[in-house]
């Protein structure tokens, strides 16, 4: 088999490599330039794609004796990703660049280029799993190592992706095995920081970052009663849940904290309330697709759907939940007009496509609109949604009432 590896220069995709060479594969190395910075370097574990990433990966490649190349793929990024990126936070939503990676850019632009030159499959250093069920068609399940498991952002590849991708690590029972390996096989990067935050905001202040991209205005942070507590430089530099740097000015009654709650760029307002006005236990969302075959079983009302776990984070832990469809979006509305915004292309609310329904039986917290929910059985990832909308109260019965 022909597979071209992409090498983000860590250690998990140097192993990849390295495995797909000893399971006699015609392997190819290829490290996706995304910066439109080529200078950039990396600090510690944060930042990736960067120019000593690509020497790390080069050097692996070099010693696995395999073809390397660097492939530039900034002007993509950049519009699929970065754009993006600013735009559903301009929109008063809470994106996850690292699904939009994986489905735009890894396991698209490079996947077509890899099948069109002929490649039979792209492997990346992911932990996760492609398994095959009775018909022999691919499923996407969780890694081995439950605490390193990456199926949450790979949950937007379709089936036809996954026909085509190969995670050679997925099976390992740990990190720790990984780094004990490269470092068997000498590899510089065994012990190199995994990296974290997002990739073009090196510096993790995400808010600093915004500010120079979307136009700041000035506006009132208010309690669900529309009391005014104080001021803020821009609603969009806000995200659901957050506690720390809101600028109140009153504090609560109770004296408890309060926590961000509602985002209106449209007026510019930020709303806050306590802890307990964070718990939704509905979830609708947008842009819903299936990581290998959708479930026969799920229908279209809460009475036809299917039992599953949802997780709304990498690194949150999934809970039981129900799943049923929704109705089917044809067109795309307008959005609203937005003075505050008007320099950024705002997308659409809700996109055309099909929505998910999902209530989940132990209340969720935090949860803004523009993540990413991913529903599983078991190890299986079933599919995902970009979450548009949350209520606090379930469509169907709570479990412990079912019955009753």
């Amino acid at each position: 088999m022909r597979v071209l590896v992409a090498m983000s220069g860590g250690v998990d995709s140097s192993v990849a490599a390295a495995r797909a060479v000893d399971a006699g594969h015609e392997v190819v190395g290829v490290h996706l330039a995304l910066s439109r910075m080529p200078g950039t370097l990396r600090t510690g574990s944060r930042g990736c794609c960067t120019i000593e990433d690509s020497r790390d990966a080069h050097r692996v490649a070099g010693m696995l004796d395999i073809p390397f190349y660097v492939w530039d793929f900034s002007e993509r990024f950049k519009e699929d990703i970065v754009d993006d990126f600013i735009a559903e936070y301009a929109a008063g939503r809470t994106p996850n660049p690292c699904m939009r990676c994986n489905e735009r850019i890894k396991f698209a632009a490079l996947l077509d280029r890899a099948l069109a030159l002929g490649f039979d499959a792209i492997a990346t250093g992911h932990y996760a799993e492609v398994l095959r069920d009775d018909e022999g068609r691919p499923e996407l399940h969780r890694g081995e190592d439950l605490a390193k498991d990456q199926s949450y952002v790979l949950g937007v590849l379709t089936s036809d992706q996954l026909e085509h991708c190969y995670f050679p690590i997925g099976a390992t029972a740990s990190k720790a095995e990984v780094r004990a390996e490269a470092a068997e096989r000498g590899f510089s990067v065994a012990n190199k920081p995994d990296s974290y935050d997002i990739c073009f905001i090196p510096d993790g202040d995400t808010k600093a970052w915004l500010a120079d991209k979307i136009p700041m205005r000035p506006g009132l942070i208010k309690d669900s009663e529309g009391e005014v507590l104080g001021r803020h430089d821009g609603a969009m530099t806000y995200t659901i849940g957050q506690r720390k740097g809101l600028g109140i000015e009153k504090p609560a009654a109770d004296g408890k904290p309060r926590f961000v709650t509602g985002l209106d760029p449209a007026t510019n307002t930020v709303t806050v309330g306590s802890r307990a006005d964070l718990a939704v236990s509905h979830l609708t969302g947008i842009r819903t697709s299936w990581a290998g075959a959708a479930p026969s079983d799920m229908g279209d009302t809460p009475e036809t759907g299917i039992d599953c776990e949802v997780q709304i984070r990498a690194h949150a832990d999934p809970v039981p939940a129900r799943a049923w469809l929704g109705e089917f979006v044809a067109e795309a509305p307008e959005h609203e007009a937005n003075p505050v915004i008007d320099q950024v292309e705002v997308p659409a609310a809700r996109p055309a496509g099909q929505l998910m329904h999902v209530d989940v039986d132990e209340e969720l917290s935090g949860v803004a609109p523009g993540q990413t929910m991913v529903i599983y059985r078991g190890t299986r990832v079933l599919g995902q949604a970009t979450i548009d909308a949350t209520a606090k109260d379930r469509i169907t019965p709570a479990p412990e009432f079912a019955d009753a």
